[in-house]
């Protein structure tokens, strides 16, 4: 007889690893199992070096704060990722302060988050954007500077043989800012649910999602390495498997789905681990964007710290594989076409000729010219101080002829099956993401779940960017929890 738990988590990213760990700190009694197709959890887009590790709250990122054709800058959407980043940080804490996750160092570290310019229009943007964010209070710390001494305290490697009458610059700062190790965390958030009773299972890759008779699903699963099949059913599924959630959505036969596509896009970083540099290099620094670049190839130089080591990262240079998933199949991109997506995702090839472009000329680059790209934010960079990385693969949502870089939650009618598409901010808002799925797909429940989540995350529901001393006191005990003063 087929066993029935009540949930089935699909994927062993940060996104499956934090809706197990509310749905099991809010009903202990429920029988969670979790499916991985690889032989370790965290080695798809949460592995560290798979993505940028920025906790992403707006503070560096200008592609969350548009400029009208006035001139005027529009922070709404700036506002709203930071109050989403404060969330996660909040229930971080709450599960430290639990014993959940161990010492804050192995998966967060304190990291100044700095936004680099150059150029009369691109400064002139930039004080903008300075003077609408400072008047927010989760903004209020930013700085602002167009004077080369103060950058240089803030981030040498900006400055070393910069000549300001080359064009004029300006940077902002925050030294809030974080830099993150998602692979740690899904690492040690997976480790407590495996100790408490949930079934984490490896080389375990999910092949079919049937509706059964009796609400269920009838989750198909085999070895990755093997033929032997398996089968569960569960009262929930949540598919969270990076690229592969939308093959897997598709095969549900929900209807949500319907009209769903996806562009797969990799990335490659230059990395320096040389001490000197390391050194000279504490901060995440984002610049402008190329024309026709997706906002995930924003070009940045950036602190990353995994498993205590310290290293310097510039990219993500774009790649193509027709690969939803670095470990998936060639023929990903051409699978997924179905009669009701292949008109989006026409569209989208016709309107975004800029995109391949940008792609193409990517792909193009040598070593050599994407240091020469790493000179534009660094001009003292060596060839020889800098590898080649390959960073994750993002599969970005192609919805009703439009190509999209947020993230989705697509979810069946009945809430019974839910799945997660898209790539950015990702991460960093896993927790607010979850938090929305857990009201939608469990609306009976999630009124008692209130209290048992205030516990865990205490601002549930408030706007901090509203309540000054409200906002100050939340970031300054997360700060404390996190050991993120200094």
């Amino acid at each position: 007889m087929t066993e029935t738990v009540d949930v089935v988590l699909i994927g062993g990213g940060i996104m499956s690893a934090t809706l197990g760990t509310l749905l099991h700190e809010l009903q202990p009694d429920w029988k969670i199992v979790a499916y991985e197709r690889l032989s370790e959890v965290a080695q798809e887009s949460s592995n560290a070096w798979n993505n940028a590790g920025t906790g992403h709250a707006a503070l560096c990122e200008l592609n969350y704060t548009p400029q009208a054709a006035d001139g005027s800058v529009d922070v709404a959407k700036a506002v709203a990722i930071n109050e989403q980043f404060q969330l996660s940080r909040q229930l971080w804490s709450s599960l430290v302060d639990r014993g959940v996750l161990s010492e804050p160092d192995t998966f967060i570290n304190p990291t100044p988050h700095m936004t680099f310019v150059r150029g009369e229009k691109n400064v002139s943007f930039l004080k903008a954007r300075f003077e609408e964010l400072s008047k927010q209070t989760l903004f209020a710390d930013m700085e602002y500077s167009e004077d080369s001494r103060v950058i240089n305290s803030w981030a040498p490697l900006l400055m070393q043989k910069r000549l300001k009458a080359d064009q004029p610059f300006a940077a902002t700062r925050v030294t809030g800012g974080t830099d993150v190790d998602f692979g740690s965390l899904t690492r040690q958030l997976f480790a407590h649910l495996s100790a408490s009773g949930v079934q984490v299972q490896t080389n375990q890759e999910v092949r079919s999602l049937k509706r059964q008779a009796d609400g269920t699903w009838l989750v198909g699963y085999r070895r990755a390495l093997g033929r032997t099949p398996g089968e569960i059913k569960a009262r929930f599924v949540f598919v969270g498997a990076g690229g592969w959630a939308l093959k897997l959505l598709q095969r549900s036969g929900i209807p949500e789905i319907k009209g769903y596509g996806c562009f797969p896009i990799g990335g490659q970083w230059l990395m320096s681990s040389n001490p000197e540099i390391v050194a000279r290099h504490h901060a995440k620094v984002y610049s402008k964007a190329t024309v026709g670049a997706p906002p995930m190839s924003v070009p940045h130089l950036d602190t990353r710290v995994v498993d205590g080591k310290t290293s310097v990262l510039f990219g993500p240079f774009a790649t193509f594989s027709p690969k939803f998933l670095k470990n998936g199949s060639n023929w990903d991109i051409v699978r997924q076409v179905r009669p009701t997506n292949l008109g989006s995702m026409l569209k989208v090839a016709v309107t975004n000729f800029d995109l391949i472009r940008y792609l193409v000329g990517e792909l193009l680059k040598t070593h050599r010219r994407k240091v020469a790209d790493l000179r534009e934010l660094m001009p003292s960079a060596k060839d020889e101080d800098w590898t080649l990385l390959q960073a994750g693969q993002r599969a970005q949502v192609m919805h009703n002829g439009t190509l999209q870089f947020g993230t989705e939650v697509v979810a069946s009618a009945d809430g019974s099956i839910a799945g997660l598409l898209g790539a950015s901010p990702g991460a960093s808002t896993a927790v607010p993401i979850m938090l929305g799925l857990l009201e939608r797909c469990f609306p009976e429940q999630y009124q008692g779940w209130k209290p048992a989540l205030r516990e865990l995350i205490p601002t549930l529901g408030e706007k901090l960017n509203d309540q000054p001393d409200l906002a100050r006191t939340t970031m300054a005990k997360t700060a404390g929890a996190l050991s993120l003063q200094g």
